[in-house]
């Protein structure tokens, strides 16, 4: 139907109704996976929030680092290479040796300095690890969305007397923001998807719930921390493309210049 992200989001909201009135009305009560998520309930709901705890956790280093890297890549092509190969380079590890790859030095890190309070296990690679494979798209992203500011524009704030650093904030930032936020949407729905792979090393969220169900046989289990996973990286991603395309609509004054 070619619906726009608004549209679609009202369409998937309107066909949700029907399936939250029957789950709270009672009528799927007896299927297995809601048996499940009844003797799971006092597990679930933490086990959610420590999933979406640990996102968060590694989308702030991920702003932090992979911004100022995207912004290097903009303004100097000697170290656009080197920035981006390392960034590949690292989304070619498998998320489960990257996980286990971290146990060592952290380990060794936490005996020789156990004021740190961290550990080999746990959140501390697991925020590491995250923030490893997030750093390519926001920096990509970052690049991008800044190389495709047009000249002219450029040219023209610096006619009127802008400095470099007015430049930056009130133009190349505005019209790279939809890129950007493209990429922001790829790594928080990759980040949503590879943090139930941390449960392996000890760091909660659903993922710890899906491998209960696996290494149990209980594909019940399974679903029960699956669902929640891919209803909000569906979820995100409906709210950015909404944001994106707010973004790039043109305004009223544009459309009548």
């Amino acid at each position: 139907l070619q619906l726009g992200p608004l549209a679609r989001l009202g369409t998937a909201l309107l066909l949700a109704v029907p399936v939250a009135a029957l789950i709270t009305g009672g009528a799927v009560d007896q299927l297995s996976l809601m048996k499940e998520y009844v003797q799971q309930h006092g597990v679930f709901g933490p086990q959610v929030l420590r999933h979406l705890l640990l996102v968060g956790l590694a989308l702030v280093p991920t702003l932090l680092i992979g911004v100022p890297l995207g912004i290097a890549a903009h303004r100097s092509a000697a170290a656009r290479g080197p920035i981006f190969s390392v960034l590949g380079i690292i989304q070619t590890v498998p998320s489960i040796a990257l996980f286990g790859l971290l146990i060592a030095p952290l380990s060794a890190l936490s005996e020789a300095l156990p004021w740190l309070g961290i550990s080999g296990i746990g959140i501390t690679p697991a925020v590491i690890a995250l923030t490893l494979y997030s750093l390519l798209p926001i920096a990509r992203n970052t690049a991008a969305g800044l190389d495709q500011v047009e000249t002219g524009v450029i040219d023209a704030a610096r006619g009127i007397g802008m400095t470099p650093r007015q430049i930056f904030r009130k133009v190349e930032v505005p019209l790279a923001l939809p890129v950007f936020l493209s990429g922001l949407r790829i790594t928080l729905i990759q980040a949503i998807g590879l943090t139930a792979v941390a449960a392996l090393i000890g760091a909660g969220g659903l993922g710890a719930v899906m491998f209960q169900g696996l290494f149990a046989n209980a594909l019940d289990l399974v679903l029960l921390g699956a669902l929640p996973i891919i209803l909000m990286a569906v979820a995100v991603d409906a709210v950015f493309r909404i944001l994106v395309a707010a973004l790039q609509a043109p305004s009223p004054g544009r459309r009548a210049t």
